[in-house]
């Protein structure tokens, strides 16, 4: 038996499609990290993007790290938005076969549901704040870039919510799913 059959084999038909919003919603999470991840790469490539010149060399640093870091930050932060996309996809509920060891197999429901929480309250604690953007004076940008950061940040606050919806769905879909008598 080939891996593919394997995978097929160790499906999990119990498993019921994750419903339209959710599959909305884990999108959406993938997508609010964008912005402000373009808005680093940005100043990663020497734009001020809303900063003085003395507040983008603070930033970035007179190394190249600053730059990398920038990048990096903004990839990881991405990478970790795409993940919510597998509380609603096939790849969420079993490993896809090309995975060393453990491909085709399903995946436990906590592998997936503790990290998922967990990054739930992270998110939270880290995004929230943002809120209050606005109320918080910043010397090192100019008005616009302060407003403009602002905006480009908000989609943040969403991650949480919708990374607990979408959570709460695969839980429930994970967990309540009717057997199938073979």
């Amino acid at each position: 038996m080939n891996a593919i059959e394997s995978a097929a084999v160790r499906s999990d038909p119990a498993v019921a499609p994750a419903p339209r919003w959710a599959r909305w919603a884990a999108h959406v999470a993938a997508l609010v990290a964008l912005p402000s991840g373009l808005w680093r790469i940005g100043l990663a490539l020497g734009f001020p993007l809303g900063y003085t010149e003395e507040g983008l060399r603070a930033l970035v640093g007179p190394s190249a790290w600053g730059p990398v870091y920038l990048v990096a930050l903004s990839v990881l932060t991405e990478a970790a938005a795409m993940l919510t996309l597998g509380l609603v996809q096939r790849w969420g509920e079993v490993a896809p076969w090309w995975f060393p060891f453990v491909g085709g197999r399903i995946i436990p429901p906590r592998l997936a549901i503790v990290p998922a929480w967990l990054g739930v309250a992270v998110l939270t604690v880290l995004w929230t704040p943002f809120l209050f953007w606005w109320a918080t004076p910043h010397d090192d940008m100019t008005a616009l870039g302060h407003a403009l950061v602002g905006f480009l940040y908000l989609p943040l606050v969403a991650w949480a919510p919708l990374l607990a919806a979408v959570t709460l769905s695969y839980q429930r879909r994970r967990r309540l799913s009717p057997v199938v008598m073979a």
